[in-house]
C-alpha cells in the first residue's frame, strides 16, 4: 500500500484539474423477480447520473428471451432516476430490489431491466450511532458542505456491538434529512446529536445511526471552482465533482514510484498471531486488495509470542511448517480483508513441544473491486490503451450483507458458498472492456436456493506489462 493519503483538499483540487478524466460507472440488473442492483464506491460517495427501468435496446438482458419480449426498445418508466437517487446519492454503497419498480408497467409484455450510471465523488463519510455525537471537522480555513445525510438503519453490521438482535433486524429504515446540512454548512466544525429528538424516529424499537457524507472546501477553492465552471455551491451541488480518482490513477502512482526507484515508499504490512487454539489472524486493506508475500507457521526467534512461555518451548528457532504461505495466499489473496483461524495449521506439527505462531507479511495492491448481484451484468472497464487482468473472481455468497435488499432470509443463510470463477479471466483478460452475466447459467450453481453474487478483483494494465503475483 502506498504510504500517502489524498486529503479532501487535494481531492477537490484534483477534481477540476482532471475534468477530462471523469469516470462513470454503470450497473445493469435484469428484471427477474427479486433481483438486486448494487452500486458502490471504493472511495467517496455515489452520485447517480441516469437510471432507466425499461428497455433501450434488444441486446441487454436478452439471454433466453423470445424476440417478442425484446422488440420494444423505447420503453422507460418515468421517475426511475428519482427513486435511485433518493436511495443511493451520498452513500458509499446501496442496493435496490428490482421489485420496487413493479408499481407500474411502462411496456406490458416487454422484458425490462434496470440500468444506472453513476460517479463516485470525493467525500468524507461519517457514521454516528444513536446516542452519540456526530462531529464534522475541516482543516483550518475550510468549511463544511454536507452532500447527504440519513438517519435510521440500512444494514445489520453498523452500530451493532452488544445490541440485542431484535434492535438490528429492520434494515429498511432510513430517512433522508436536511437538518445536518442546515446546522453545519458553512462552518469549520459542527457537532450534532444522532438522536430521535433531533431527527424523529423512523422505526420505533430499532437501534439507529446517523450517516453523513460531506466535503471540506475553502473560499479560495470556491472562487477557483466557480471560475472553472465547476459550480461548487450554485445548482445545489448537483453539477459538482462528477468524477472519481479511479484505481487507475492509484496504479499509475504505484508505477511511477516503482520506475522512480522509490520502492521504499511501498508499505509492507505484518500480522503475527500467537498459536493458542482458536486464535484468529486478520489481514485487511483500507484500499486495494491483499497480496500475501510470506507466511511462517512455526518459530523463527525466541522473542515473538514468548510472554509467559517456558524457555524450553521457545528453544527451536528453525521451525516452519511447509506450505503455510500457500494456505494463507489461498485464503486471502485478492480480498479486502480475510480471517484465518490458527487451527487450520494443526493438521501437522513441524516442531513438537515448541510454542508456535503465524507470521504473515503482505501488501495492499490497488485494484478495481466489483460486485454484481445474481441476475445482473458485471462490467469491467479500463481506460483507452489499457487491458484487463483479472486478479480474483468468485461466484456464490460469503456474507449476509451483500446483495440482500428485500431478499427472503432463507436465501441468505448459506455463507459457506464459494466457487472460483475462472470464466471471468478467460473471457476478460486482455480486453479493454468486458461484460459477463452473474448467473448460474455461466458459473453453475454452487449452492441451490441461495441468492448469490459475483465478486471480481481486477487491474488495468498496458499490454506487455507483468501484473503482480
Amino acid at each position: 500500500m502506498l504510504c500517502f493519503r489524498l486529503s479532501t483538499t487535494l481531492l477537490l483540487a484534483a477534481t477540476c484539474s482532471l475534468m477530462t478524466a471523469v469516470s462513470t460507472e454503470k450497473a445493469i440488473t435484469c428484471g427477474s423477480d427479486g433481483n438486486v442492483q448494487r452500486l458502490s464506491c471504493d472511495d467517496g460517495v455515489i452520485s447517480v447520473q441516469t437510471a432507466l427501468y425499461g428497455r433501450a435496446d434488444a441486446v441487454t438482458c436478452s439471454e433466453g428471451r423470445p424476440p417478442a419480449q425484446l422488440s420494444n426498445t423505447h420503453c422507460s418508466q418515468a421517475g426511475t432516476v428519482d427513486v435511485v437517487k433518493k436511495r443511493c446519492d451520498g452513500k458509499r454503497e446501496c442496493e435496490l430490489n428490482i421489485n420496487v419498480f413493479y408499481t407500474s408497467d411502462p411496456c406490458y409484455g416487454t422484458y425490462k431491466y434496470l440500468e444506472t450510471t453513476y460517479t463516485c465523488i470525493p467525500a468524507i463519510h461519517l457514521d454516528a450511532c444513536e446516542g452519540s455525537l456526530a462531529q464534522l471537522q475541516c482543516d483550518q480555513g475550510q468549511v463544511i458542505f454536507v452532500y447527504g445525510a440519513d438517519y435510521g438503519r440500512r444494514d445489520q453490521t453498523t452500530c451493532i456491538y452488544q445490541r440485542p438482535p431484535n434492535q438490528v433486524q429492520i434494515i429498511y429504515c432510513s430517512r433522508p434529512t436536511r437538518k445536518v446540512a442546515d446546522s453545519c454548512n458553512g462552518k469549520n466544525s459542527c457537532t450534532i446529536a444522532a438522536s430521535n429528538s433531533v431527527f424523529g424516529d423512523p422505526c420505533v424499537g430499532t437501534y439507529k445511526y446517523l450517516e453523513v457524507a460531506y466535503i471540506c472546501y475553502s473560499i479560495r477553492q470556491r472562487q477557483f471552482l466557480i471560475q472553472q465552471n465547476c459550480s461548487l455551491l450554485t445548482g445545489s451541488f448537483k453539477t459538482m465533482l462528477r468524477l472519481r480518482l479511479s484505481t487507475t490513477l492509484l496504479l499509475a502512482a504505484t508505477c511511477s514510484l516503482m520506475t522512480a526507484g522509490k520502492l521504499s515508499e511501498v508499505s509492507l504490512e505484518r500480522a503475527i498471531t500467537c498459536g493458542c487454539e482458536g486464535n484468529v489472524q486478520r489481514l485487511s486493506c483500507d484500499a486495494g486488495v491483499i497480496t500475501v508475500l510470506t507466511a511462517l507457521y512455526g518459530r523463527a526467534d525466541a522473542v515473538t509470542c514468548s510472554e509467559g512461555i517456558p524457555p524450553s518451548l521457545l528453544a527451536n528457532t528453525q521451525c516452519s511448517q511447509v506450505g503455510t504461505v500457500d494456505v494463507v495466499k489461498k485464503g486471502c489473496d485478492g480480498k479486502n480483508e480475510c480471517k484465518l483461524n490458527i487451527n487450520v495449521f494443526f493438521t501437522s506439527d513441524p516442531c513438537y513441544g515448541i510454542f508456535k505462531y503465524l507470521d504473515t507479511t503482505y501488501t495492499c495492491f490497488p485494484t478495481f473491486h466489483l460486485v454484481a448481484c445474481e441476475g445482473s451484468l458485471a462490467q469491467l472497464q479500463c481506460d483507452q490503451g489499457q487491458v484487463i487482468f483479472v486478479y480474483n473472481a468468485n461466484y456464490g455468497r460469503l456474507d449476509q450483507t451483500t446483495c440482500i435488499y428485500q431478499r427472503p432470509p432463507e436465501e441468505l443463510q448459506n455463507i459457506q458458498c464459494l466457487s472460483p470463477a475462472p470464466e471471468v479471466a478467460d473471457s476478460c483478460n486482455g480486453e479493454n472492456s468486458c461484460t459477463i452475466a452473474a448467473s448460474n447459467f455461466v458459473f453453475g450453481d454452487p449452492c441451490y436456493g441461495t441468492y448469490k453474487y459475483l465478486e471480481v478483483v481486477y487491474i488495468c494494465e498496458y499490454p506487455g506489462t507483468t501484473p503482480l503475483p
